[in-house]
C-alpha cells in the first residue's frame, strides 16, 4: 500500500461497508492521518461535504457518515514547525521506512515547551531522522508517546502519518506494552499489585498530577523484581498512559518512586529502626527518579510484524543496583 499524499486537494467517497463511522475516524483511516490532524483540518474549514442533493457544507467530526457522501478534503503543506535540528546524541534503537525506536537519556526533555525552546529529544530528531516535519504535529513531529525529563528508556517515533496513526491507535486499544523498571520505598503487600485510580490535575499544583474522582481512568500493574532492605525494584506496566501515571499510582500505594523529587521526597524519612542509615544512603545514590522504560513491544503499524525492544539500564541507575547488591549480597 503506498502512502497516501501529505498535501494538497483530495476527495473520498463513503463506501457502503463504513456506513455509520464517524466522519473523523473515517477520514483519517482513508486519508492515512492521526486523527488530531484529521480534527485540526475540520476546526480550520479544510474539509467539505458533499450531499448526494447537490448541497455541500461543512461535517461535524462526530457525525456518522452515511451513503452517497463524499468528502473534499484541502490537505495544506505541513506548517513551519520553528524548530532546529540539533546535532545532539541520540540512541536509536532501531529505524525503519516507517518508524523509530530511541533509547532516550535521562534528563532530556520529550518535545519543546516553555522553558525548553531547544535541546530536546525532538530537535535531534528532525537533525538525525530528517523525515519527521509535519508528522504527528507542528511542535512534537513525529511523537506517539513521551517520557518525563528524568525518566530514560524506549519510545517509538513516526515517521509517516501512516504509522503515527496506527501506532496511537494502538495506544488507545492497549496495544503497545510498556514495561518499567522502578525502585520504590517499603514493600508492597502483595505482587503482583494493579491500581486502578482516575487521575486529573492536582487542584493545588498544576504541575501534579492527583488520584481524583472526576479524572481520567489509568491502569497500572506493578510486579516485584527485587526485594531491598527498605525498597523494592519492579517491573511496572501501562494499560494507559496518563501524565506521572507511574509515579502518582506508586505514590498512591505509599509506596512512592526512589528519587521522585514530586512525589517521593523525602520518601526516606518513611523507614525507621535498622535500615534507616541504609535508606538514606540510597537515597543520597540515586540521582534522579528511578524510573526506566526498560521494553516496548507492538505490531508494526504497517507491516504487522510484531515487534520487541528491550534496554538495559543505564549508567546511573546500574551504579545505584550494584550498591544494593554489594550492600545486601
Amino acid at each position: 500500500m503506498t502512502e497516501a499524499p501529505s498535501q494538497g486537494i483530495r476527495e473520498v467517497r463513503v463506501p457502503d461497508e463504513v456506513v455509520g463511522s464517524r466522519t473523523d475516524a473515517f477520514l483519517s483511516d482513508a486519508l492515512q492521518i492521526s486523527r488530531t490532524r484529521l480534527q485540526r483540518l475540520l476546526r480550520e474549514g479544510e474539509v467539505e461535504l458533499h450531499l448526494p442533493d447537490g448541497t455541500s457544507r461543512a461535517p461535524r467530526k462526530s457525525e456518522p457518515v452515511e451513503p452517497g457522501w463524499r468528502f473534499r478534503v484541502h490537505l495544506p503543506p505541513p506548517e513551519e514547525t520553528h524548530l532546529v535540528a540539533e546535532d545532539l546524541p541520540l540512541d536509536v534503537v532501531y529505524q525503519d521506512p516507517d518508524l523509530a525506536v530511541v533509547n532516550k537519556a535521562p534528563g532530556v526533555v520529550v518535545h519543546p515547551a516553555p522553558g525548553h525552546p531547544s535541546g530536546t529529544l525532538v530537535n535531534a530528531l528532525l537533525f538525525h531522522l530528517r523525515d519527521l516535519s509535519g508528522v504527528g504535529g507542528r511542535l512534537r513531529p513525529g511523537i506517539v508517546h513521551r517520557l518525563d525529563r528524568d525518566t530514560s528508556g524506549l519510545l517509538v517515533v513516526a515517521k509517516t502519518d501512516r504509522a503515527h496513526l496506527g501506532l496511537a491507535e494502538a495506544l488507545r486499544r492497549r496495544e503497545v506494552k510498556r514495561i518499567y523498571r522502578a525502585a520504590v520505598w517499603g514493600h508492597l503487600d502483595e505482587s503482583p499489585v494493579t491500581v486502578d485510580a482516575p487521575l486529573a490535575r492536582d487542584p493545588g499544583n498544576r504541575k501534579r498530577m492527583a488520584v481524583a474522582a472526576g479524572g481520567r481512568r489509568a491502569v497500572t500493574r506493578a510486579r516485584v523484581r527485587e526485594d531491598w532492605p527498605a525498597a523494592q525494584l519492579l517491573d511496572v506496566s501501562l494499560q494507559t498512559g496518563r501524565t506521572h501515571q507511574i509515579r502518582v499510582h506508586m505514590a498512591h500505594l505509599g509506596h512512592p518512586v526512589v528519587g521522585d523529587p514530586l512525589y517521593g521526597r523525602g520518601g526516606h524519612r518513611g523507614i525507621s529502626g535498622r535500615h534507616r542509615r541504609w535508606a538514606e544512603e540510597l537515597d543520597r545514590r540515586t540521582p534522579r527518579q528511578f524510573l526506566h522504560a526498560a521494553e516496548l513491544a507492538f505490531e508494526h503499524p504497517v507491516g504487522g510484524e510484531r515487534m520487541h525492544f528491550r534496554a538495559p539500564l543505564p549508567a546511573d541507575l546500574t551504579a545505584v543496583v550494584r550498591w544494593v547488591r554489594e550492600t545486601t549480597g
